[in-house]
C-alpha cells in the first residue's frame, strides 16, 4: 500500500501538489472569514475556586466580581488630583467603559475600604489605578483587541505615564524567531546533504503543514477552549517534525537513487520503508499529545488538539506532497549548481536577520539578491557550474560506524557514564513547583510589565494579586460571624489589606465577598502558603459551628487548584503514554527488552530535560544572561513536553532500531547489526535532530515566558535524547544484551498483532559500503545520503 502510494503521488504529482494548494487556500480562507475564538479559561471542575467563582456569579454578576480583570495604571508627577490629569483620565475611563462587557472602578469614585490611590512620592508624584472587569464572553483576541485600544487612547500629557497591566490585555506578538531556526536549518541541510533541491522539500513540506496547521488550529479554537500561545507551539512542532519526517523520506529516495533504482522505484521504496516509520512515528506523536484529554480539563484538552493537528496534517503532507515533489525534482535532486547554493545561503542570511532584528527589510533584499544571481546564473558560466561533492567513504569506514565499534568495546563506561550525566541534569527536578507565573515576568519594555512594576512598587506587590474570599449564608443567624472572619484574615501577617465583608444585599444577605490583598506577589510561594493557611486554619476557627460556606477564589487560588488538579492526574497521562509506547514498540520489534530499554532511556532525557528548566526558570539560574527571573512552572507545561518528547524520541527509536532490526534480519549479526544501523541512519538522525534543537531552541529569544520554557525544555530533551541516548546508550546496551534484544516469548509473538515498519525492502549487494559516486546523474560526484 505503501509503495503503491508513493507511486501515485509521484506518477500525478500535478494534481497532488494543486490538491495541497486548494486545501491551503480553502482553510486559510475560512480561518480568515470565521476568526479565531482563543480563550485561557483554566476553570478547575470540583474545586474550591470554581465554586467560589459560581458563588460570586450567582450573587455578585453585577459588582465587578466576575469575568476577566485589568488595570489602568497612571503615574502623575504633579499629582494625581491636578485638574489636566484628572479629566484626561477621567475621559479614558469612559472610553474603556463605553465598550460592552467592560466595568470600570475609578479612583476618583469611592473606591471603598481598598485604596487605589497611593500616597504622593517624596518627589510628589501620585500612582493611582482603575480596575476593570471584562466580561468572561471575550476571548484572548477580543481582549488583546481591547488592550491594544486602550493602549491608543492613553492622553499624552507632559509628566503623566499610562500603562495598561493585566495578562487579558497583553500586546499579542506572533513569534518571530522561527525564521532563525528555519535560516540553519538551511545551513545543516545544506553542509549534510550537498543539495539545494534535498534541502528545500523538507522545509518546504513543514512550511506547509505549518500553514494548514495553524489555520486549522484558529478553527478549531472555535469548537473548543484553545489558549492563543497554542499556534506558538504548532509552530514549534509543526517546522521540527515537518522537516524531520520529510528528511527521512528524501534521504531514503536519495539512498536508493545511488544504488540505480528508477525514481519510480526509488519513490516507492522510500515510503514503503522511511514511509511507514514516518506515519507509525507520527501515529505516535498524534496519540500522545490527544491522551491530554484524559486529564479532563478543557484547557488541557484543546493544547493537545490543536498540537495533534498540526502533526496529523505534516505527517500527511510527508507521505504525499514530498513524492509529489520529488517527481518534479527527478534526477535533478542530485545536482546543485554554484547560483542554487549561492541563493539558498543569501535566504538563509536574510532569514537570520529577519529573526534577530524583527524587521521584514534583510529578508526583502536577500531573495531579490537570490533572484538575482538565480538570473545571472543562466548566463555566468562560473554560476552554472555543479558544485563539486566529496566522494562517500565506505559505509564502515565512517565516523558513526567507528563510534559505534567504539562504545560496544566499553558498553558499562557509556551506560554509566551516561545516566550519571543524565541524573544529575535531572536533580532539579525535585524541586519543581507548579504556578502561573504573573505579570512581572513580562519583558521590561511591554506596557504590562511597567503597569506591574507602577503598583508594586506604589501599592506593594500583593495589590498586583488580590484574592477574594466569597461567603455563602444558608441561615440568617449566621451572618453574624462573616465580619469575625474578616477581621481573623486581616490579621494575619501575610494581609497586607482586606475588606470588610461586602454583603450583596444589605437588608437580607445571602453572600459576602471578602477582598484580600496579601504582602507578596501572586506568584511567589508565600501567597500560595496564606491561601492554604487561611482555607485550612483561619476559615475553620473563624466560622466555628455556622453552616456558612466559604470559598477562597480568584487567579492566585485558580493558579494553587489547576496545580493541584494536575499533579494528581499527571502519574496517569505519563503511565498511560508510557505503557501504550511500549506495547506499539513490542508490536514492531517483536521484543520485550528493546521496548523496555527506549521507555526507561526517554525518561531519563525527559526527566534531564525538565531539571534543566527548573534549573533556568524557576530557580533563575544564568538569568543575567538569559533575562529569565525566577518563577514557578506552568503547570501543564510538563504533561505537554511529555506528550510531545515522548513522540519525536519515538522518531529516532524507530528510525535507528528499524535499521538495527533490518540488518539483524538479514545477518543474524547482534553486534555488527547495531554498528551497521547506527552508522547508515546517525546521520540523518544527527541533521535531524540538530535542526529540531535549533528550531526549538530560537523561541528563548522569544518575550512570551511559555514559549520560552517550551522551547528550552524540547531543545534539550531533543538534544540529550539524539546525542546521549540515540548514539551511545543504544548501542551499548544493546551490545551488553547481545541477541536477547530481540528475545519475545513464543505465546506472546503468535498473539501481538504484527506491525512493520522495516516495509519490503531490497538487498543490495554492495550495502555494507556506499554506492559508486560515478553512478549519479551527469557523471557528478554525489553525498550519499545516510540510509
Amino acid at each position: 500500500m505503501f509503495a503503491r502510494l508513493g507511486r501515485f503521488c509521484f506518477q500525478r504529482r500535478g494534481r497532488v501538489v494543486i490538491a495541497w494548494l486548494l486545501f491551503l487556500f480553502l482553510v486559510g480562507g475560512l480561518s480568515s472569514f470565521v476568526g479565531s475564538g482563543f480563550s485561557a479559561s483554566i476553570t478547575v471542575p470540583d474545586s474550591e475556586t470554581k465554586d467560589g467563582f459560581d458563588l460570586l456569579e450567582e450573587n455578585f454578576a453585577d459588582n465587578g466580581l466576575d469575568g476577566r480583570q485589568g488595570q489602568i495604571v497612571f503615574k502623575a508627577d504633579s499629582g494625581v488630583d491636578d485638574p489636566e490629569v484628572q479629566a484626561a483620565m477621567e475621559e479614558m475611563f469612559a472610553f474603556a467603559a463605553s465598550k460592552g462587557g467592560v466595568q470600570v472602578s475609578s479612583p476618583y469614585e469611592d473606591p471603598g475600604s481598598l485604596t487605589q490611590v497611593a500616597p504622593p512620592a517624596e518627589d510628589g508624584s501620585q500612582v493611582a489605578f482603575a480596575s476593570l472587569n471584562i466580561d468572561g464572553d471575550f476571548d484572548d483576541t477580543a481582549s488583546s483587541e481591547l488592550g491594544k485600544e486602550l493602549r491608543n487612547e492613553r492622553p499624552q500629557i507632559d509628566g503623566l505615564q499610562v500603562e495598561i497591566g493585566g495578562q487579558s490585555l497583553a500586546e499579542f506578538e506572533p513569534p518571530e524567531t522561527e525564521v532563525i531556526g528555519l535560516s540553519f536549518a538551511i545551513v545543516i541541510l545544506l553542509v549534510s546533504f550537498g543539495s539545494v533541491l534535498a534541502m528545500g522539500l523538507p522545509i518546504g513540506t513543514a512550511l506547509a503543514g505549518v500553514a494548514i496547521g495553524g489555520a486549522l488550529t484558529t478553527l478549531l479554537s472555535n469548537v473548543f477552549t484553545v489558549p492563543d500561545f497554542a499556534t506558538f507551539i504548532g509552530v514549534m512542532i509543526g517546522l521540527g517534525v515537518g522537516i524531520d519526517y520529510a528528511l527521512f523520506i528524501v534521504t531514503r529516495y536519495r539512498s536508493e537513487i545511488h544504488y540505480g533504482t528508477s525514481n519510480l522505484d526509488a519513490v516507492g521504496i522510500a515510503l514503503d520503508t522511511a514511509g511507514r516509520a514516518v506515519l507509525f512515528a507520527g501515529i505516535t506523536v498524534v496519540v500522545s499529545l490527544l491522551g491530554m484529554m484524559i486529564i479532563g480539563l478543557e484547557f488541557v484538552s484543546g493544547l493537545g488538539i490543536a498540537a495533534a493537528t498540526t502533526v496529523a496534517v505534516t505527517m500527511v503532507a510527508s507521505i504525499t506532497l514530498v513524492p509529489a515533489l520529488l517527481g518534479f525534482a527527478g534526477d535533478r535532486i542530485e545536482v546543485t549548481r554554484w547560483r542554487g547554493l549561492i541563493a539558498a545561503g543569501l535566504i538563509a542570511v536574510g532569514l537570520l536577520a529577519f529573526g534577530l532584528l524583527g524587521t521584514p527589510a534583510p529578508l526583502g533584499a536577500s531573495v531579490l539578491l537570490a533572484v538575482l544571481v538565480l538570473v545571472l546564473g543562466s548566463f555566468v558560466p562560473v554560476l552554472k557550474r555543479q558544485v563539486p561533492v566529496p566522494a562517500p567513504k565506505p559505509m564502515r569506514e565512517t565516523f558513526w560506524y567507528r563510534l559505534s565499534r567504539v562504545v560496544q568495546r566499553r558498553p558499562w563506561q557509556s551506560v554509566i557514564g551516561c545516566t550519571l550525566i543524565l541524573g544529575i541534569l535531572a536533580i532539579p527536578l525535585f524541586g519543581l513547583r507548579l504556578g502561573f507565573s504573573d505579570e512581572g515576568n513580562f519583558p521590561e519594555d511591554t506596557t504590562t510589565r511597567k503597569a506591574y512594576d507602577l503598583v508594586a512598587d506604589a501599592f506593594g506587590p500583593g495589590f498586583n494579586g488580590p484574592f477574594i474570599v466569597a461567603v455563602g449564608v444558608n441561615e440568617p443567624t449566621d451572618a453574624q460571624a462573616v465580619p469575625g472572619l474578616a477581621e481573623a484574615i486581616a490579621a494575619d501577617p501575610g494581609v497586607a489589606n482586606a475588606s470588610p465583608a461586602l454583603p450583596n444585599d444589605p437588608e437580607n444577605p445571602s453572600a459576602f465577598v471578602i477582598r484580600v490583598v496579601p504582602t507578596t506577589s501572586p506568584q511567589s510561594q508565600e501567597t500560595s502558603d496564606l491561601i492554604n493557611r487561611v482555607r485550612s486554619d483561619i476559615v475553620p476557627v473563624a466560622t466555628g459551628d455556622t453552616t456558612l460556606d466559604v470559598f477562597v477564589t480568584g487567579e492566585a487560588a485558580a493558579s494553587i487548584d489547576f496545580s493541584k488538579y494536575l499533579g494528581q492526574r499527571i502519574p496517569v497521562f505519563f503511565a498511560v503514554v508510557l505503557a501504550l509506547s511500549f506495547l506499539l514498540l513490542m508490536m514492531v520489534f517483536r521484543s520485550l527488552l528493546v521496548p523496555l530499554k527506549a521507555v526507561i532511556m526517554n525518561v531519563l532525557s525527559i526527566a534531564a530535560a525538565y531539571g534543566v528548566v527548573v534549573a533556568l526558570f524557576q530557580w533563575g539560574w544564568f538569568g543575567s544572561i538569559t533575562g529569565i527571573a525566577p518563577a514557578p512552572i506552568e503547570p501543564f507545561i510538563p504533561m505537554m513536553m511529555f506528550a510531545i518528547v515522548f513522540g519525536l524520541s519515538m522518531d529516532y527509536e524507530v528510525f535507528l532500531l528499524s535499521r538495527v532490526k533490518e540488518e539483524y534480519d538479514r545477518t543474524g549479526d547482534p553486534v555488527e547489526s547495531v554498528a551497521d544501523g547506527l552508522a547508515s541512519t546517525a546521520r540523518v538522525i544527527t541533521a535531524a535532530a540538530a535542526i529540531m534543537v535549533v528550531v526549538f531552541g530560537s523561541f528563548l529569544l522569544e518575550d512570551d515566558r511559555v514559549t520560552k520554557i517550551f522551547g528550552t525544555g524540547l531543545a534539550m530533551a531533543v538534544f540529550l535524547d539524539a546525542t546521549l541516548v540515540r548514539m551511545l546508550l543504544v548501542p551499548a546496551t544493546m551490545e551488553l544484551l547481545g541477541a536477547r534484544n530481540w528475545w519475545l516469548p513464543k505465546w506472546l509473538d503468535r498473539i501481538l498483532p504484527n506491525i512493520s515498519v522495516e516495509g519490503h525492502v531490497p538487498h543490495h549487494e554492495d550495502a555494507d559500503f556506499a554506492p559508486d559516486p560515478g553512478a549519479a546523474p551527469d557523471g557528478e560526484p554525489v553525498l550519499v545520503g545516510s540510509d
